[in-house]
């Protein structure tokens, strides 16, 4: 019987990689001691972050499954330990830098991720369920994505998303969970039930804050904020944080509902922003016999798209009209994205070609703000 060797044991370990970091193990100092024993026995003691590591079970599993696949082992077990003070420090500073104070990395110059920022005039016009559905078609899609759910009163995007989990704190670092392939922070994850959120213009301020420069999101492809509804103080905090973030501003098809959508576009004059392009949702009803019923009208995501464009001087194109569909509204409820629950569904496949749209642009610096005045 082939003896285990302690650095093959070691090497398949790497293959390991952190739940919620999503880095081999390795690489993070969690592989705390490999030993072998009689028989083909292998020993594996590993750190975990915090005490109360919400996903040790997956950890655990994840290193039996990677030592077995090594020539000679027989038998593997796992114990956990948990990491010193000195230890989570250490950690941080890999991952964040030796900056003591926690800098927003979209803000970078040198930041490659996309940021969109999902708008709209008034409420009820299906932005969460936007956000939620064009985030998983991205991740489907192979990019690494994540969601800030901004609209701190209204928040919504957990149940949407699935993501039932908490987020871990390791020192200053926040480390969100995933749902769907999404990694997702909300103020949801922090509060107690159903217990509203009331604060002030400061205090949000400073959660949105939170959420972008404590967080660990890693090497994000893009990242989507679900802004609540106008242009109150969230608008103006995220212009200030994220002065490349793009917005995507959705509305329906009704007159009204249109109007006040183009002055939630129009604020990207006073904030700098570019306009990624318009959605239209909840466009029309496909009958049993194949008819459409405009119920909110027709036209409105055009007229905001042609508005802005004049507005802004610049082409903002309506990037899809996504009809109505009471299984959106089920898919959201449930915590199954309709973009992966119901794939070929009229809503499905209109979301997935306007992630499609917006995802396959490539990363990079150009036609970015690159934030210096002439001299």
């Amino acid at each position: 019987m082939t003896t285990p060797d302690v650095e093959a044991v070691r090497a398949a370990l790497a293959t390991v990689q952190d739940p919620e970091i999503h880095k081999p193990i390795t690489d993070l100092g969690m592989v705390k001691n490999v030993s072998i024993g009689d028989n083909g026995t292998v020993h594996v003691e590993i750190y975990l972050t915090v005490s109360g590591c919400p996903l040790r079970n997956k950890i655990t599993e994840d290193v039996t499954n990677a030592a077995s696949g090594v020539d000679g082992v027989r038998h593997v077990t796992v114990e956990m330990d948990v990491m010193s003070d000195q230890q989570r420090t250490e950690l941080r500073q890999k991952l964040r830098g030796s900056s003591e104070e926690p800098k927003i990395p979209f803000a970078e110059p040198g930041s490659m991720t996309r940021v969109y920022c999902v708008a709209s005039g008034k409420g009820g016009v299906g932005k969460s369920s936007v956000t939620v559905n064009l985030a998983v078609a991205m991740a489907e899609r192979g990019l690494s994505v994540g969601i800030v759910d901004a609209d701190i009163y209204g928040h919504s995007v957990p149940r949407m998303l699935g993501a039932h989990g908490k987020p871990t704190r390791v020192e200053k670092m926040i480390l969100p969970p995933a749902a769907n392939g999404v990694k997702v922070i909300s103020i949801a994850m922090f509060t107690p039930g159903n217990t509203p959120v009331v604060w002030r213009g400061p205090m949000l301020h400073r959660a949105l804050q939170q959420f972008l420069a404590d967080v660990f999101w890693g090497d994000l492809d893009v990242l989507l904020l679900d802004l609540p509804p106008g242009t109150g103080d969230i608008a103006i905090s995220v212009a200030q944080l994220l002065p490349n973030a793009e917005l995507l501003v959705v509305t329906t098809p009704q007159q009204a509902a249109a109007e006040v959508a183009e002055r939630a576009g129009a604020i990207a004059m006073q904030t700098r922003q570019r306009i990624a392009g318009v959605i239209e949702n909840m466009s029309w009803l496909e009958l049993p016999d194949g008819s459409r019923m405009d119920l909110f009208g027709a036209g409105g995501g055009q007229r905001v798209a042609t508005s802005l464009t004049k507005t802004i001087g610049a082409d903002v194109p309506l990037l899809g009209q996504v009809p109505l569909d009471p299984r959106l509204r089920e898919a959201s409820d449930d915590g199954k994205p309709i973009v992966t629950s119901v794939p070929d569904s009229a809503a499905a496949q209109e979301l997935t070609k306007i992630a499609t749209k917006l995802s396959s642009r490539a990363r990079g610096l150009a036609g970015r703000m690159l934030s210096v005045s002439p001299a």
